[in-house]
């Protein structure tokens, strides 16, 4: 699905959000997703059987990025994708409610995700859909961020 976004971005004309490398061709990029299925709480979305889509849950931002951690207990997006070839089925908004009820049942109110805020936000719009709003914006290089957070009502 990763290798796929990238050839589904650079078709659209977006070669700097993830670049024009297939991810499972990126420096790290086996060892990142290793990483989330195995360190982090990864969670697959399927269809018919088939995987189409996955969130991937942390308890902070990625050391990596410039994002501080939040002033209290947070659950933070490290990954959202979906399968290309399904867009518009609601799968990545399925996943990222999914989440919210995750974070909803770990006690925590906080749900956080940061992502890319080039080609005229259109990523940022779309989480704002999915009931988050912004916080800080960041740059990582020449790469601008944008920091959204969920409450979600902690039980």
């Amino acid at each position: 699905m990763l290798d796929g976004a990238v050839a589904w971005m650079n078709s659209r004309g977006n070669t700097e959000q993830w670049g024009t490398v297939p991810y499972s061709r990126t420096r790290g990029g086996t060892e990142r997703v290793e990483r989330y299925t195995t360190v982090n709480q990864p969670f697959v979305a399927e269809l018919n059987g088939v995987p189409v889509g996955a969130v991937v849950l942390d308890t902070g931002p990625s050391p990596q990025m410039p994002i501080p951690p939040a002033d209290e207990p947070e659950r933070y997006v490290r990954l959202l994708i979906s399968d290309r070839r399904r867009a518009g089925l609601g799968i990545g908004s399925a996943l990222l409610a999914h989440a919210a009820e995750q974070t909803r049942r770990a006690g925590v109110d906080l749900l956080r995700v940061d992502c890319w805020a080039g080609g005229g936000g259109q990523l940022v719009a779309y989480y704002e859909r999915n009931g988050f709003v912004r916080t800080e914006s960041f740059r990582s290089g020449e790469w601008p961020g944008q920091v959204l957070a969920r409450r979600v009502g902690a039980v």
